[in-house]
């Protein structure tokens, strides 16, 4: 039994189709695993770590990181867990702000806003299993207004974004995240600080 012409140029473009369409995906697949920069890294360049440094203006073609709100005042701090806990305060003056947890990869490992917190103030302490058995042996004294966030990730950033409601208030919400606290903590000495 021999096929037509026209059902073997069928079959053999069906053929073609179906596997343009497996080579397709596992190039889609493949894309992350060979992407040479992330946040992560790309954050290294606006300051050291363990502190929150001041992300520039958001201007189109210019963005200092992907998928940042340009109505928002933005400030990133990459943080290693394998140093100690970290403690992350601020004072935001403004109607809204968020912070997000991403780990190295860029998921997300915890993310809260001023809502959601009870508060303008920021209070959040990020630490590893390990960490959080030895500040349940010592806790500092403020614990009652901490956040406590448990994670398996060692290392990452924070994105601190404040809702700029008008451009008159630029220079004190850039204010309050350059004050804006990302700091290492001794997990033997929970003092608070």
């Amino acid at each position: 039994m021999t096929l037509s012409t026209r059902m073997s140029l069928a079959l053999g473009l069906l053929a073609v189709l179906m596997l343009a369409a497996i080579v397709h995906i596992l190039v889609i697949f493949s894309i992350p695993g060979s992407v040479t920069h992330t946040a992560f890294s790309d954050a290294a360049a606006f300051g050291p770590d363990s502190r929150f440094n001041v992300l520039p203006d958001i201007l189109p073609g210019r963005e200092p990181l992907p998928d940042l709100d340009p109505a928002m005042s933005h400030a990133v701090c990459r943080f290693h867990l394998d140093e100690g806990p970290v403690r992350f305060t601020a004072t935001i003056p403004a109607p809204f702000w968020s912070m997000g947890l991403f780990d190295a990869s860029g998921q997300t490992i915890y993310s809260l806003n001023n809502r959601t917190a009870g508060s303008d103030t920021l209070s959040l302490l990020l630490l590893s299993p390990s960490q959080l058995s030895i500040l349940r042996q010592n806790p500092p004294e403020d614990l009652d207004d901490l956040i406590v966030i448990e994670t398996e990730q060692t290392e990452g950033l924070a994105l601190l974004r404040a809702y700029l409601s008008h451009p008159v208030q630029k220079s004190e919400l850039r204010s309050a995240l350059n004050s804006a606290q990302c700091a290492q903590m001794d997990p033997r000495n929970q003092t608070g600080n």
